[in-house]
């Protein structure tokens, strides 16, 4: 296995567009080729490479399976690693940042579970916005700023999203 890449894991060509379930059911299939139970008669060196296989299986599906972290890899891949946190040097963004923020806040206040799930459905489609805006670019070298700038929004709604499904739990007990 070694440095290959978390797409040449799985077979695929590195690409911003990856088929989830299909994925899934390539990682499940090497992920069963190198569960411990298969190496338990094996010797100890044999048993180490199949933990470590199975480790690295699971960092590279972890990692592609979210669009955020998939992006933030397919740029590494490119050249330089993207820092992991950085300003955005965007206005606009940072004020709808705010925004979003204020509105969950209120949401949580209010315990508006049927305004959390709206806003759950809008933060949903700008998610999907911005992954169809990194796709068309990710791999023009010419378009690496906004590439990046994209790849950081899409980290910012994760969080968001965590929060949102945190204040579901919270709200649905």
């Amino acid at each position: 296995m070694g440095n290959a890449s978390h797409f040449a894991l799985f077979d695929l060509k590195p690409d911003f567009r990856l088929d989830l379930e299909g994925l899934a059911a390539r990682y499940r299939e090497r992920v069963r080729r190198v569960h411990p139970d298969r190496f338990a008669g094996a010797s100890e060196r044999e048993q180490r490479l199949a933990l470590e296989e199975s480790a690295q299986l699971n960092e590279a599906y972890q990692t592609l399976r979210s669009p955020s972290q998939r992006a933030r890899y397919l740029l590494a891949l490119q050249g330089e690693q993207m820092p992991q946190e950085t300003t955005v040097q965007d206005p606009a963004f940072l004020m709808q940042q705010m925004e979003l923020r204020e509105e969950l806040q209120e949401l949580q206040e209010g315990a508006d579970l049927g305004g959390l799930a709206a806003f759950k459905r809008r933060l949903g489609q700008a998610q999907e916005q911005l992954n169809e805006g990194f796709a068309a670019c990710w791999a023009d070298p010419l378009r690496r700023d906004e590439a990046e700038r994209l790849a950081r929004r899409m980290q910012f709604l994760d969080k968001l999203s965590a929060e949102v499904r945190q204040l579901e739990e919270r709200l649905d007990d």
